[in-house]
């Protein structure tokens, strides 16, 4: 793909706003719009954020979840990432949902869903593209919701199955992205504190998204 004169936005939590960088210059999101000037580069990610909306708000940024940014999007956007599922794995509180055509705010599943149709209807002429979270420490604990319990993988997997569902492409970090903080020497050279890559990190980051943009 040729990014001369489009417009491409990120949708996402505290790693594409850049928490873990030194500076947002040193983020993946960062580097990727420095690599583009011939492209324009908006980030709507707020740290701490989910794709659901929560039964009960904890904190602030419950009241601000993926889809409350839609309508903040230029409606002419080329390409939209979305980069979301590990909080609401980490401390989120809705069910993770079922498969099918599911509108609500209240499921993950029915969220991410509701997400892509809110997105479709804002940016008509977007290429959605699919994020997979990363690995992250703690990801093998076991996570309680009203519907059942669940490791982070099976946030993975069922932001694979939505993106199916809509046959959307999907950027699997999860894979590919080459940073697993449960491995020590790995946490330490990418993601120091098991979540937030660091500089080393966000640059791998970049690097993947870079490549599979020009790819498609």
């Amino acid at each position: 793909m040729d990014l001369k004169g489009l417009k491409i936005g990120f949708l996402g939590d505290s790693i594409s706003e850049g928490t873990g960088a030194s500076s947002y210059e040193k983020s993946f999101v960062g580097l990727f719009a420095a690599a583009h000037p011939e492209a324009q580069v908006f980030n709507h990610s707020i740290g701490a954020t989910k794709i659901a909306a929560q039964i009960v708000p904890l904190a602030e940024k419950d009241n601000f979840p993926f889809f409350t940014r839609v309508e903040e999007m230029d409606s002419g956007l080329d390409v939209v990432f979305i980069f979301g599922g590990t909080n609401d794995f980490g401390h989120g509180d809705v069910p993770m949902g079922e498969k099918g055509v599911v509108i609500s705010r209240y499921t993950f599943y029915g969220a991410l869903f509701s997400l892509i149709l809110d997105i479709q209807l804002r940016c008509p002429k977007a290429q959605i593209v699919i994020v997979t979270p990363i690995h992250r420490h703690g990801e093998d604990f076991v996570a309680v919701r009203p519907d059942g319990k669940y490791v982070l993988k099976d946030y993975v997997d069922m932001i694979k199955s939505v993106a199916e569902y809509f046959a959307l492409p999907v950027l699997d970090l999860w894979s590919t992205s080459g940073i697993q903080p449960n491995i020590p020497a790995n946490m330490q050279r990418y993601a120091p504190d098991g979540l937030h890559p660091n500089d080393a990190g966000h640059k791998r980051l970049f690097e993947l998204f870079d490549r599979f943009i020009k790819q498609m």
